[in-house]
Order: structure tokens, then C-alpha cells, then sequence
């Protein structure tokens, strides 16, 4: 190992994006994602229909909705290296149960368990670990973590298929929750264990990254802005509740045979993977807002092609391309936009307000959406995505100039004039 990789694995924020890019993809794959693959054998064997078995999904995102405030006040208080480790002993013990369990109570019960598990050891609290080891470097760190976290489905979808047909379902979730232990309970230990220096923090590389957003809201206007983001998000959500259930039944109303489908759908993994490497390379010098705003932007013209492209497979094609980019990068925006908003300082409580309202939208939201599209059609399904995606970009522009004009508020009674571009949206 060369000085200079040795240099690097020495930083604390490399050790922890490594630790976490490996903890993500593990507890995303075992968790969040396993009924892609496990649905189907579950269903089959118990006899229950596939609407129950992802009525446990949907049963645990509410449960991380109306744990998230809770939870993102515990990491400032805790330290999200306690937090994310007690969240994957969690998981650990809901996936395991989860092989166990016969009854449908009991298997609700279970992903009630799981949801909490989730919301401690997912993105929203990796975020603010990050934040925490390396306050200076935050959004650099956390779209860099994202690009790990791109692999989660691709991975594990393929351990999950290939486990099942060799053990069982059953026997599946009892490796998946051991392999949490044995690989993600160690890494959120003593990969969260360091902390950057002052030194460090205060060095032209610490702070290259911090000076493009300006300082952080205060007072009212701060509540407001944290409002507005949660609206912003949950608007957003609604979208990407739906996407992540009804994408290939999406595709096939839009008119595209089933192989077709599923082919295309699986092209959003590697467009949310391209979003972000594009993120990380053209858009560390742009503003947290502004990357947000294109970000979100990209979302109603790609409704519109699937609206307008109904039987056209390269107008398909692009519809999906088009919201993986956009979801690959608004899952940094997530993380990079309240840290520019309101600072590092009670990072976590702030994530986990946010999330709150956006958790419960991503349960209800599949739920809603059949109901439109068993009332009116696919077409006026389409139709309710255009309309959240677009509401979302409105709201975000309009937060946008709210925040242009309250930076240049701040500047001027500090006795700063404002920079010139202060004065306009970037």
C-alpha cells in the first residue's frame, strides 16, 4: 500500500464512507429491498396473498415515519455510531423473527420491529453519522455514500434469488440477518469510531466545501424553510413511492410486453448510479439548492414523456432514465440541502423531522395510487405523478427565491453588502 492510499484510509470521513458504502448496500439489500425477491416464495408457501406480504412493507415504513423525530434527536444525543449500531442489531432480530413467523398478526408485528430497525441504520441516519466524522466535508461525504448505496438491489436481489432457490425463503432471511451481524454490527463500531480534527476542519480542504452555501438559517426562517423542504420531499415522494412498486406495471400500461418491462425498469438502477457519479463530478462548486432544483426540475419533463409516449420504446426508455438520474441525485439532495439550510449543529433532529411526512407519503402511496388507477385508469395515473412532480418543482423554485432573499437579508444587517450574485438564483 502506497503513503498516499495509506494517507487517505488514515482520514476519518474515508474510513467512514467506506464502512458505511458496505453497511448501506447490506441493510438496504436484507431489508428494504428483500421482498423483490422473497415476496413471491413467501406467498406462495403461507398461503397469503402478495398484497399482505407487502402490507409489511408498507406497515414498516409508517412505523419509520412515526419513529423518524425520535430518532434523529437520539443521534444528536447518542451519536449515530451507538444509534446505527443498536439499528442493525435490530434488523438483525426482525429478520430473523422474520423467518420464523406463521401467523399474519406476527408477521405485521415483525416489520413493525424492522421499520425501527430501518430508521436507525438507513440513509437518513448514515447522513448524519457523516455529518458527524466529518462536519466540514458533509455533502462531499454524503454523495459519495450514495454511490455505494446504488448497488443495494442489484446486489442482493441476485443473493436473494440465488439463496432462495438453494435454502428457502425461510433460510434465507436467517443468513440475511446474520450476515447484518457479522458484517454491519463491526463496521458501524469502528468505522464510525474517529472523528476529523480541528485541524482538518479548518484546512483550505475542509473548508473548499463548506463556503458555496453560506451560513446557515436561523429563527423563523429557518422553521419555514424546513417546512417548505419537508413539503418539497413528500411531493416528491408520492412519485417515488409509487416507482418503487408499480414500475414495471407502469411500463406495461405505457404499453411495452412484460419482458420489455422489466428490462427497461431495471435501466434506473444504472441511470441513479450515472446521476450521481454526474453530481459528484460537475456539481461539488454548485450550490446545494441549485443542484436540488435541476434535480427536481428533471422529474415533470420525464412524466411527460411517459405521458406522451405511450407504445414509443425509446420515449419509454428516456422516461426511466431520466427519474433514476433524478432519484440517484435527489436521495444526496436529501441529505446535502438541509445540511446547507440549517448547518451540521442538531443535524440529526432535522433529518428526522423531515422524514417524518415523507415516510408516511412513501406508505401511503402506492396504496392511493391503485385506487386512482382502479377508479379512472393508468391514464389519470400518469396524469397524478405529473401533477406531485410538478407541485414539487414549483414549491422548490418559489423556496429557492425565498432563500436568495433571505441570504441577501442576512448579508445586508450584517453591514456586507450582498454579492452581486447573492442577489439573484444561481
Amino acid at each position: 500500500m502506497t503513503m498516499s492510499a495509506r494517507t487517505r484510509l488514515s482520514d476519518p470521513m474515508v474510513g467512514a464512507v467506506l464502512a458505511l458504502g458496505i453497511t448501506q448496500i447490506t441493510a438496504w439489500g436484507t431489508s428494504y429491498y428483500c421482498l423483490g425477491v422473497l415476496a413471491g416464495p413467501i406467498s406462495q408457501d403461507t398461503g397469503w396473498s402478495r398484497g399482505f406480504v407487502f402490507l409489511g412493507f408498507t406497515v414498516a415504513l409508517l412505523a419509520m415515519g412515526v419513529v423518524s423525530s425520535w430518532v434523529g434527536r437520539a443521534i444528536d444525543r447518542r451519536g449515530a455510531r451507538t444509534v446505527m449500531s443498536v439499528g442493525t442489531v435490530l434488523v438483525s432480530a426482525g429478520l430473523f423473527a422474520l423467518a420464523h413467523v406463521d401467523g399474519k398478526v406476527a408477521y405485521l408485528a415483525v416489520w413493525v420491529l424492522l421499520g425501527l430497525g430501518m430508521r436507525l441504520c438507513l440513509y437518513d441516519a448514515a447522513f448524519a453519522a457523516l455529518v458527524q466524522v466529518a462536519p466540514s466535508r458533509g455533502r462531499k461525504a454524503i454523495s459519495s455514500l450514495t454511490l455505494f448505496g446504488a448497488f443495494a438491489s442489484s446486489v442482493f436481489w441476485v443473493v436473494g434469488h440465488a439463496l432462495e432457490g438453494q435454502v428457502g425463503w425461510r433460510q434465507t432471511l436467517v443468513l440475511f440477518s446474520l450476515i447484518n451481524l457479522v458484517v454491519c454490527l463491526p463496521l458501524h463500531w469502528w468505522g464510525l469510531a474517529r472523528r476529523e480534527t480541528d485541524a482538518h476542519a479548518a484546512s483550505p480542504a475542509g473548508a473548499a466545501t463548506t463556503s458555496v452555501d453560506g451560513p446557515p438559517l436561523e429563527g423563523r426562517a429557518r422553521s419555514v424553510a424546513m417546512g417548505l423542504f419537508a413539503l418539497i420531499m413528500s411531493l416528491n415522494g408520492f412519485v417515488f413511492g409509487v416507482i418503487s412498486v408499480q414500475l414495471v406495471p407502469l411500463l406495461e400500461a405505457a404499453g411495452l410486453a412484460t419482458a420489455a418491462a422489466v428490462w427497461v425498469a431495471s435501466l434506473k438502477g444504472v441511470a441513479q448510479f450515472g446521476g450521481r457519479v454526474v453530481e459528484i463530478v460537475f456539481g461539488r462548486n454548485l450550490r446545494a439548492m441549485t443542484v436540488g432544483r435541476i434535480a427536481i426540475g428533471i422529474l415533470p419533463p420525464a412524466l411527460a414523456l411517459l405521458l406522451v409516449g405511450t407504445s414509443s420504446v425509446p420515449l419509454v426508455v428516456a422516461f426511466t432514465l431520466l427519474l433514476g438520474a433524478s432519484q440517484g441525485v435527489i436521495t444526496i439532495v436529501r441529505g446535502a440541502v438541509p445540511l446547507a439550510l440549517f448547518g451540521a449543529k442538531r443535524y440529526g433532529t432535522v433529518l428526522g423531522l423531515i422524514a417524518t411526512p415523507v415516510l408516511v407519503v412513501n406508505a401511503a402511496s402506492p396504496t392511493v395510487f391503485a385506487w386512482i388507477v382502479d377508479r379512472w385508469g393508468w391514464g389519470t395515473g400518469r396524469v397524478s405523478l405529473l401533477v406531485g412532480c410538478s407541485a414539487a418543482w414549483l414549491a422548490m423554485e418559489l423556496m429557492s427565491r425565498w432563500y436568495e432573499r433571505q441570504r441577501a437579508a442576512v448579508a445586508t444587517v450584517d453591514g456586507h453588502p450582498a454579492p452581486a450574485q447573492a442577489a439573484r438564483v444561481p
